[in-house]
């Protein structure tokens, strides 16, 4: 060490703050009083809302029409029932021990919420990717989220009981490790790390899983706006528009008519992206809007793919969702964003190591927040059916650290990982928590199988996901 690096040390915790080693130690005395094994623990607490008044609770404001398509979708599996209550898990994370240390969370952290995309410098990253639930919230959430959906998505799959915690164990154990590798870094270099797709190639323990990895990111490469461009429009009257596929993508009435009130939300969207954005922005007009159905928990809300084009064959699709409040916030505070689209965005750039270029958001005249993104910008697709348990293994690992880098950026991860510790106590206090988790979803999906089939729930069942 240098005497320049020792007087540094001699000017103390005044100038500099604590050290990552009295940070860690902080954070190990944070078990005193939230001993890692209680986090095992989950039993519905007393007055626990019913889950499917929680649900229709959570649909006011979203479209009528759609909602069967949500309920239909829901129906599937108590991992599709998982992935459209967000709202449910966030009241009982609530009731759940907590460090009090907080990171901007994705709100919704469950094994399908992460996948590949392109980065503007046009690689291919590894990341979460939707963040409509993001607030300022306990790290703990996000972990036991992603962790029972291990469980539910392993069972889906037809893992055994035994294959599937220990799936969850694993994703826990690589955000454990990794959280404590961030610990030790400098704080720009947690902020400039990334992950890029081809970790998954590069860590294929077989030839199969290797041809297949590169065949998702070839895949993925071809989801460009250029390349989707003559699969999704058409000339239709004269005018370039969007194909309908109904029920997932149509024209409701109306929609399409680009008048005052569009032009005028779309230059609320361009002010909300940085000058050098609006330049890229400003040689495209739109030409048409479509609705378009998302996701599971998504459906209902207000969500539209609009085509702008630069020249005959220059497209740029534009995806602009309605947000709301988070459903963290009656449990973690409102949102310091007067816009929940602004909500959203926000969230996105500080979790995501690279994010879209036209991430945005606007408010319309009736009052609705949004935010905008491109269109599945090489998007990839992964499936996780058709992994091996070996491939299931490394893929929740890899899930793992991309949370750790995710909660690094925003959070403390000294103290964090001063309170996980080097041995695997908070991952088999969390393996348990997610069975137990999984064994209540299925008691909700099963509850809302009942409501359906009792006609209080109208659901449609010929509409996947």
């Amino acid at each position: 060490m240098t005497k320049y690096h020792q007087k540094l040390r001699r000017v103390g915790a005044d100038e500099f703050g604590l050290s990552a080693k009295e940070r860690l130690a902080e954070g190990k005395a944070l078990r005193e009083r939230v001993p890692r094994a209680s986090h095992a623990k989950w039993q519905p607490p007393p007055g626990r809302p019913d889950p499917i008044q929680l649900l229709t609770h959570a649909d006011r404001g979203r479209l009528a029409e759609l909602l069967p398509i949500r309920y239909g979708r829901m129906r599937q599996s108590p991992f599709a029932f998982f992935r459209g209550s967000a709202a449910l898990m966030a009241a009982d994370l609530a009731a759940t021990p907590s460090t009090r240390l907080r990171v901007q969370a994705c709100g919704d952290c469950h094994v399908a919420n992460f996948g590949g995309f392109g980065s503007p410098e046009r690689r291919l990253v590894f990341d979460i990717n939707d963040f409509d639930e993001t607030l300022p919230a306990p790290w703990e959430w996000d972990v036991k989220r992603l962790a029972a959906s291990i469980v539910l998505a392993g069972r889906e799959t037809g893992l055994s009981e035994r294959h599937s915690a220990a799936a969850a164990r694993a994703a826990v154990r690589s955000y454990r490790e990794h959280m404590r590798e961030y610990a030790g870094m400098r704080a720009l270099d947690v902020w400039y790390s990334h992950l890029d797709a081809e970790i998954f190639i590069d860590e294929a323990k077989t030839s199969a899983a290797r041809r297949r990895w590169e065949q998702v990111e070839k895949n993925a490469a071809m989801q460009t706006a250029a390349l989707v461009f003559p699969k999704i429009t058409a000339m239709k009257n004269g005018r370039l528009r969007i194909l309908d596929l109904p029920p997932l993508v149509y024209h409701p009435p109306g929609i399409a008519q680009i008048g005052k009130h569009v032009r005028d939300m779309f230059e609320r969207y361009r002010r909300s992206l940085p000058e050098e954005r609006r330049v890229i922005l400003d040689r495209y007009h739109v030409v048409d809007i479509a609705r378009k159905v998302v996701g599971v928990g998504s459906v209902g809300t207000r969500c539209a793919v609009a085509l702008l084009m630069a020249g005959a064959k220059d497209p740029l699709f534009l995806q602009f969702k309605e947000a709301s409040e988070s459903a963290l916030a009656p449990y973690a505070g409102r949102s310091r964003y007067g816009n929940h689209g602004e909500r959203v965005v926000t969230g996105q750039r500080m979790l995501q190591s690279a994010s879209d270029i036209f991430l945005g958001w606007a408010r319309d005249d009736e009052g609705r927040d949004y935010y905008f993104r491109q269109l599945r910008d090489m998007r990839m697709k992964i499936d996780v059916s058709e992994m091996s348990r070996q491939d299931w293994l490394e893929y929740v690992d890899i899930c793992g650290w991309t949370l750790a880098r995710a909660h690094a950026r925003t959070g403390d991860p000294a103290r964090i990982a001063g309170y996980l510790g080097k041995n695997a106590a908070f991952d088999r206090a969390i393996e348990k928590f997610a069975v137990a988790y999984a064994d209540q979803t299925d008691c909700n999906h099963a509850a809302l199988v009942k409501a359906i089939r009792a006609g209080k729930i109208q659901a449609r069942s010929d509409v996947s996901a």
